[in-house]
């Protein structure tokens, strides 16, 4: 009976169901949103917030409190957010207005993101992560207080990055220290620091030359790939991205990158959008071009958006990143009895053993930097470690008591 009762939000309950239903949404989706904004007002109400009060904060705490949906299901936060976007794009509700301190650390990182883009020519993924970082650091150093550039110390680094190990779960991203200090050199450059603090940042432990490459045999890799293949849901589309990376060697970005025209099907080309903004064209095998063709005609289902591999639900959209590879590859070792060769489960995998195959049949070091597109030649030398006929043929005698004069 209570359910019947109207909410503050039952007039905005149709503009709201168009302007999703615009995004490919099916009738069914509609409805348990409807039910769910609802749900959302009802929430409002015991709370006396008025719909032209509420702002994307507001409706995310709100709603965090009144979620018990189980895992895996729409999460009422995630929608209350969405619904506040709508009320602020139709005019029933205002942005939170910006504070001062607000606006001068935008302001900064505004013209970060310029300084990035002119001056490093960095690529969209890695001017987000380094934004994010500048941000982070920004927030354990002076919080919601105006930010003052000239009072930053060396300590102020050593602290943040420590914050940042410090956690109970493993941290794993080694490119911390890296945008942080890149961070520093541009706050010197501007003028913003007297002395120049990426001076100061602790660097990270390499001990990548403890360890060969981790892969999977090619036993391993073809029965992911089957296991993939066979998915009845959205098969199609995962089978056609690792394999990719399997066959050609692709990173995880590269292959979420991939747009419908970037596919030369009469030349049998690919163009791949590489590390640092270089442009690359791969041939594109029978195997691979079935995989694509099975894809697009079977499985990618209406959309307008250009990108190749878009999610399976709608809106169907692009992926953010590459984490939605890493999370295909999990579950398949998962179904195929595979071990993950580490805790974390990364879809590099797959590149490390397409040259891992690639040393074992013969291949030069050459060679395979040519297959994996290695600017530089030093990022293919991990792989020489693998070739034990050539290592044996250079490895010098063992000392034997004598020998040493």
């Amino acid at each position: 009976m209570t359910n019947n009762l109207k909410t503050c939000l039952d007039p905005y309950l149709d503009s709201f169901a168009q302007s999703i239903a615009v995004a490919s949404y099916t009738a069914g989706t509609i409805r348990t949103y409807r039910h769910l904004v609802r749900k959302v007002g009802r929430l409002m109400d015991k709370a006396g917030i008025d719909p032209s009060a509420l702002t994307p904060e507001i409706a995310d705490r709100l709603a965090q409190k009144g979620d018990r949906r189980p895992p895996g299901t729409i999460r009422l936060h995630n929608l209350a957010r969405k619904l506040a976007e709508h009320l602020i794009d139709i005019g029933v509700a205002q942005r939170t207005p910006v504070t001062k301190a607000q606006a001068v650390r935008n302001a900064l990182l505004t013209d970060y993101e310029a300084y990035l883009v002119k001056q490093r020519g960095l690529s969209t993924r890695t001017i987000y992560n380094m934004l994010r970082y500048a941000n982070r650091f920004l927030d354990h150093r002076f919080g919601d207080a105006m930010i003052d550039v000239p009072r930053l110390r060396a300590a102020d680094a050593t602290n943040f990055i420590q914050h940042l190990v410090a956690r109970k779960r493993p941290f794993r991203d080694k490119t911390a220290t890296t945008h942080l200090r890149t961070f520093f050199q541009y706050l010197f450059g501007r003028g913003a620091t007297k002395t120049n603090l990426a001076l100061t940042v602790p660097k990270k432990a390499q001990r990548w030359n403890a360890r060969l490459p981790r892969h999977l045999s090619p036993d391993g890799v073809e029965a992911v790939l089957r296991s993939v293949r066979d998915n009845p849901q959205h098969g199609a589309r995962d089978y056609a991205m690792l394999l990719l990376m399997a066959r050609l060697g692709l990173r995880a970005f590269e292959v979420v990158a991939i747009q419908l025209d970037d596919v030369d099907w009469r030349a049998g080309e690919l163009l791949v959008r590489g590390k640092g903004k270089l442009y690359d064209r791969l041939p594109v095998t029978a195997e691979v071009g079935n995989a694509l063709s099975r894809y697009l005609r079977d499985e990618r289902g209406k959309t307008t958006c250009r990108t190749m591999f878009v999610t399976h639900r709608a809106p169907r959209r692009p992926f953010k990143d590459g984490q939605i590879i890493n999370a295909i590859l999990k579950d398949a070792l998962a179904a195929t009895g595979q071990k993950p060769v580490t805790p974390y489960v990364g879809s590099h995998v797959l590149r490390h053993s397409l040259a891992t195959r690639l040393v074992n049949a013969g291949a030069s070091l050459a060679e395979v930097g040519d297959v994996l597109r290695h600017r530089s030649r030093a990022s293919t030398l991990i792989y020489a470690r693998l070739d034990a006929d050539g290592l044996r043929s250079v490895a010098q005698p063992w000392p034997v008591t004598g020998d040493v004069k």
